[in-house]
């Protein structure tokens, strides 16, 4: 799709005070239920309002939830992620969070607004009677494919949340205060949904009936496959990832992208291994990406800030031939005429004309040859590709049966993509390969918003993210089964207290 920020709301009205009388309001339009969902046009501007909520929607306020701040919880928080800034961003990169940090209060908002603008489309889109019901199976499934994307970050983050669907607009409680409904429960309507998505959904939408372009990053039946099979990834449901796999394999639709650094260049919005991405345009339809991800004093890139970095740890594990190591900015002359680089050890001194860096910044959403010299980037977020499916399934096949020819092969493609050493399958055992697939996920989707899922379902977030803060002389903050989940925002316990954050 090419631009999100096609809203469907408008109620401009204008007000003039003066000081000795108010004026009576001049109201330019009014939308009511007697106007509004009436057309297919509407409907497809209240589609649009919920892919709207992946970003922001606005520029001005570019930087929420899968355009920046949603990284802070899911890549942040894990042996990968750095923050050398205090404040929200610093707690979460120690593992020091509580219910008061911004970040956590901020995604939660952000993605509840996604579900309550899906569920007033799905409701408001369900009543109509002017459009077809080809169009409204359509615009309904790729709604419920959105919020179930949401609803899946959600129990990612905090586990039982409030269930909001459309059935809510219909008898809205305003002063109730819900409780929390299991994981389990939540799962049963995403699959539900993801499911009836996938059955209606397009392969894509060239030469569509509904849609006068090809507005690559809709949702499509892809897509509604890879996220079915990544929520029973989470559930351990391996045979089931196998199928869907291979369902989506043999779409013969999805391929890797030739070059690992090329495929995130800021003009790649769109190629053969994106399955669902968030796609913007720095001058319409911009994120700040690149001033949060971007390095800082580059002689480029810059007046950036760097708040979203990697560790030196995790730059460090990479093999120099692997083309991944190079999709960061580990070495330059800066403007303040110092050599930025690594540290040779940790608190080392630097020595005159240098500066060692606390962190290294990545260029997956700060290219160089991208929008330089504009706030607004229009790097793409991909929130789902074709290399997640090929690992995914590797996995399961590893919990299935060991080791085996194929598992091999499905990891040594998305490492043959980045002339990384290959596996041989006599070195691994079951054991060995999942930490070899959980360190390869590692290298190929820092900061793609999965890490901190894949370490938890793999039980080792506790291992590897204290072992990494006591490496740079933090104490060892992770406790499991506690810090499974976030605490819910203290802002959200203050007003429902069913947000229940003792033992959290």
């Amino acid at each position: 799709m090419k631009k999100y920020n096609c809203l469907f709301l408008i109620l401009a009205v204008l007000t003039l005070f003066s000081c000795n009388k108010t004026l009576d309001p001049k109201v330019y339009s009014s939308l009511t239920n007697s106007n509004a969902f009436h057309t297919q046009s509407d409907a497809i501007a209240a589609v649009n309002a919920v892919y709207a909520r992946l970003k922001g929607p606005v520029v001005g306020d570019n930087f929420d939830y899968w355009t920046v701040r949603h990284f802070a919880l899911t890549d942040l928080t894990t042996d990968i992620g750095h923050c050398s800034y205090g404040g929200d961003p610093g707690q979460l990169s120690l593992a020091q969070w509580s219910s008061a940090n911004g970040l956590l209060a901020e995604d939660w908002r952000q993605i509840y607004k996604l579900v309550s603008d899906a569920n007033n489309a799905i409701y408001n889109i369900s009543a109509m009677t002017t459009i077809t019901d080809a169009s409204k199976t359509q615009f309904l499934a790729e709604i419920k494919f959105l919020r179930a994307l949401a609803y899946m970050d959600l129990t990612d983050a905090w586990g039982p949340v409030i269930l909001a669907t459309e059935k809510d607009i219909a008898a809205p409680a305003y002063t109730s205060q819900p409780k929390p409904s299991s994981v389990d429960a939540i799962d049963t309507l995403l699959i539900s949904d993801l499911t009836a998505a996938a059955s209606s959904l397009p392969l894509d939408y060239v030469s569509n009936s509904i849609y006068s372009t090809n507005d690559v990053g809709r949702a499509t039946k892809g897509a509604a496959l890879t996220l079915l099979m990544k929520l029973y990834l989470r559930q351990h449901e391996w045979q089931k990832v196998v199928d869907l796999s291979q369902q989506i394999m043999s779409l013969n639709i999805y391929s890797l992208y030739p070059s690992y650094l090329g495929l995130f260049t800021e003009d790649n919005k769109w190629c053969s291994e994106n399955i669902f991405s968030v796609l913007s345009d720095a001058n319409t339809n911009g994120t700040e990406l690149m001033n949060h991800f971007g390095p800082l004093n580059h002689p480029v890139v810059q007046n950036r800030w760097q708040y979203y970095a990697v560790s030196w740890d995790f730059w460090n594990s990479f093999d120099s031939s692997d083309d991944r190591k190079w999709c960061f900015y580990p070495n330059y002359k800066g403007v303040d005429n110092l050599i930025h680089t690594n540290p040779p050890t940790l608190g080392a001194a630097p020595p005159p004309g240098f500066f060692y860096m606390p962190d290294i910044a990545t260029k997956k959403y700060a290219d160089s040859l991208g929008s330089v010299a504009s706030y607004y980037d229009g790097h793409s977020v991909d929130i789902l590709r074709y290399a997640d499916v090929l690992l995914s399934r590797a996995e399961a096949l590893n919990e299935l049966n060991g080791p085996t020819a194929e598992s091999i092969s499905l990891i040594n493609q998305v490492k043959a993509r980045s002339h990384a050493k290959l596996l041989n399958l006599a070195d691994y055992d079951q054991s060995s390969l999942r930490d070899a697939i959980l360190q390869e996920r590692g290298w190929e989707f820092f900061y793609e918003g999965k890490r901190r899922a894949d370490l938890i379902r793999m039980n080792k977030y506790d291992v590897l993210v204290n072992a990494y803060l006591q490496r740079i002389g933090q104490p060892a903050n992770i406790v499991m089964p506690k810090n499974k989940y976030f605490p819910y925002p203290l802002n959200q316990v203050n007003v429902n207290p069913n947000l229940d954050n003792s033992g959290r």
